[in-house]
């Protein structure tokens, strides 16, 4: 028999509170719901918003503005980012790429179209060793248009391949020319006889042309021999339109 006396309880009395023994599992599950009601109440006294969840690694997001951006594919916003592939004898207004349509004199007509253009070589002109062939603009419609700056150019062959380098512009300033129906505007198309320069030559089959500020192009058979295009003195040049048919 043990010798430790036996404890007994002390019945209630006014005024105080009986002691009652609390068995261990009671004991933690007090504790795990007071330390789930802790963090609770912490959560709920944080007043920083929920930050945004990070991207993912490997995932881009789209650029500075893109409107959207879907698997497989590239969406480009505003304006195209790049230009078209530039074309033989392709030609700019007033030495600009712009396209905006260029008022005349004529009631504010807009600039000729290559469709309205009709495209010929006049004559050769030389002097001082130099071949001179006037490049002219008809304009074939029905309406007033009008023509500024330089037109492109380019010798081509039979099967379209360009001969030479483009031609370079000669230093002038360009004016509008107005075109009314059956009108002309003329260029100078000019280089150095290859016979004189000892440039290296080839025979065009024919030259493209490109009204100033059109994509579109027009071609005329060439049928004044060789032209150069490489070597010493090979180089091709421009006027501006004038109008006309020749000087």
């Amino acid at each position: 028999m043990s010798t430790f006396p036996r404890a007994v309880a002390a019945p209630d009395r006014p005024g105080t509170v009986s002691a009652h023994r609390v068995s261990p599992t009671a004991r933690r599950a007090a504790l795990l719901a007071g330390a789930a009601l802790l963090s609770l109440l912490t959560a709920c006294g944080n007043g920083s918003p929920q930050s945004s969840p990070k991207t993912p690694p490997g995932t881009a997001g789209p650029a500075s503005g893109d409107t959207s951006t879907k698997a497989g594919s590239t969406t480009t916003a505003g304006p195209a980012a790049s230009s078209p592939s530039k074309k033989p004898g392709t030609g700019t207004g007033s030495g600009s790429a712009s396209a905006t349509a260029t008022s005349g004199s004529a009631g504010g007509s807009g600039r000729c179209h290559t469709s309205e253009l009709r495209a010929s070589v006049g004559r050769n002109d030389p002097g001082a060793g130099q071949e001179n062939f006037p490049i002219v603009l008809t304009n074939k419609s029905g309406r007033t248009c009008t023509v500024r700056g330089y037109p492109g150019a380019a010798f081509v062959d039979a099967s379209g391949k360009q001969l030479g380098p483009d031609p370079q512009r000669s230093p002038g300033t360009p004016t509008t020319v107005v075109l009314a129906p059956g009108r002309s505007a003329w260029s100078g198309l000019t280089f150095s006889n290859p016979e004189i320069s000892g440039a290296d030559t080839a025979a065009p089959a024919s030259l493209i042309v490109t009204p100033p500020d059109e994509l579109d192009s027009l071609t005329v058979a060439w049928t004044r021999g060789e032209v150069p295009v490489s070597g010493n003195a090979s180089s091709v040049r421009l006027t501006a339109l004038s109008p006309g048919t020749a000087p």
